[in-house]
């Protein structure tokens, strides 16, 4: 279940040059685009794990994957899940509570990690002839 969460944040996150690089170092410009914005430009479907409770992830989704806090953001709090669930007449189970509060912390988390252009997926399906395609083209691009 994590996982798929863990994926949507890396997919979503939009990674930035190593500190260490040339490029960060001489302040190159940078395509401010999302791993997923890159994978629909290029036409590919990104591959998601096995989702075991889909409805998890909706209610997560819906409610917000994070909320705002003092400088930056944060994991849902708990008032948030109790407004969305008041609000909504759907009653959670306190196991379902816990688990939308957990997957919005790792959320958050892998959201931070992915930040790195470096950064593996959490989870790596199979690739495609368009992944390999796509792959060979900017390896091609890069070495000439």
């Amino acid at each position: 279940m994590k996982l798929v969460v863990r994926q949507m944040a890396w997919l979503n996150a939009t990674p930035k040059p190593d500190d260490r690089t040339k490029r960060a170092q001489i302040g190159a410009e940078v395509a401010q685009v999302s791993r997923l914005a890159r994978f629909k430009a290029d036409k590919i479907k990104p591959q998601m794990p096995p989702n075991p409770l889909p409805h998890i992830v909706d209610r997560l989704v819906e409610i917000g994957l994070n909320e705002q806090a003092g400088m930056g953001v944060a994991p849902l709090s708990w008032s948030t899940i109790d407004a969305w669930t008041r609000l909504t007449g759907i009653d959670l189970m306190p196991w379902e509570v816990r688990l939308i509060r957990s997957l919005s912390v790792a959320y958050l988390s892998e959201g931070s990690r992915a930040e790195s252009e470096n950064c593996p997926p959490p989870w790596r399906g199979t690739w495609t002839a368009r992944n390999l395609e796509v792959e060979q083209s900017r390896l091609e691009e890069l070495l000439g």
